[in-house]
């Protein structure tokens, strides 16, 4: 989440106490609070990412596509354990941050006890969905035990930090070719891989902009320079990567993968530069699900670009 600025309002620096104060005295919703538990709007992460391995020159069959959705469901599954689980664990944290400390566990309007029941419970749902199909889960597997090792230590480590992160996305991404048994394509690992790290980034950055390392000691390891000249270094990994993937690996055939490649630079240059726009003049960079899905120009774009290769797609195949 971002603090929202003002050119006519000075901003009033407020205790983490007094905002703790305030979130512990509002009214309970124990509905919307075990939903925001789960930060439903973050499944979009499995959703885009685990269907990706659909995409290609033939169809999917049915089969396939109930993997994929069994696949995607898991990772949903797994990553609300995991929110529920690292709140559980920061809670204490949780209540000196401005704006974390509003969380239902820190706020105390979700006890530790109904929180960890529901932990458990949803980790019973992801032991019922993996059973299904052992030996394709262990993405899934690996992610649980990757976040475990992230909660107890390496979340302080800098860099490793959002590496650790980062390979969570392409973990989903490997999720759903394990499940339909095409070749992954490297180009495209190294793409969401990079894309994470510049989202990624692009939080640490805002973090140190409205608190500095208070609240997560990772932050020690950074500075505004260091997260600059990393948002470039990303940037321009994902961008070429990219690329490369609609050039060489994608679902255009290597006789329309140029096409599609010099179709999607422009697109793939301007998501770049109004992130970097949103990162550096707006301030904008806290929430990168925020970022993507709730700013109408990056969604707009975003969608022009599906719409164009999805055309070059229908046409390569007529």
């Amino acid at each position: 989440m971002r603090l929202v600025e003002s050119a006519d309002v000075p901003e009033i620096p407020q205790r983490p106490e007094a905002a703790h104060d305030r979130a512990v005295a509002t009214r309970r919703r124990p509905v919307a609070d075990l939903a925001a538990l789960i930060r439903p709007s973050h499944a979009a992460k499995a959703i885009l990412l685990v269907p990706v391995a659909l995409i290609g020159p033939a169809p999917p069959s049915l089969a396939e596509v109930a993997g994929v959705f069994w696949a995607t469901v898991a990772f949903m599954v797994a990553s609300a354990a995991v929110y529920i689980g690292n709140d559980l664990a920061d809670r204490h944290r949780d209540r000196l941050h401005p704006v974390k400390c509003a969380r239902p566990i820190a706020a105390g309007r979700v006890g530790v006890l109904t929180a960890g029941a529901c932990c458990a419970v949803l980790l019973a749902v992801l032991a019922a969905i993996v059973a299904r199909s052992p030996a394709a889960s262990w993405p899934v597997l690996v992610y649980l035990v990757l976040n475990v090792a992230y909660s107890r230590g390496l979340k302080h480590v800098p860099l490793v930090d959002v590496g650790v992160v980062a390979a969570g996305f392409v973990l989903r991404v490997l999720q759903g070719y394990e499940v339909t048994g095409d070749r992954v394509p490297a180009w495209l690992l190294i793409t969401v891989f990079a894309m994470s790290l510049l989202l990624l980034i692009g939080k640490r950055r805002q973090e140190l902009l409205e608190g500095g390392a208070a609240h997560r000691p990772a932050l020690r390891g950074y500075s505004m320079e260091l997260t600059n000249w990393l948002l470039q270094i990303a940037s321009v990994l994902a961008l070429v990567s990219g690329l490369m993937y609609l050039r060489d690996e994608g679902p255009f055939g290597p006789e329309h993968g140029q096409t599609a490649m010099m179709l999607s630079t422009p697109f793939a240059l301007f998501a770049l530069f109004r992130y970097l726009q949103l990162q550096l003049v707006h301030k904008q960079g806290g929430d990168p699900v925020r970022v993507l899905l709730g700013d109408r120009v990056m969604v707009a774009n975003s969608v022009l670009w599906a719409a164009a290769l999805g055309v070059t797609l229908v046409l390569v195949h007529l």
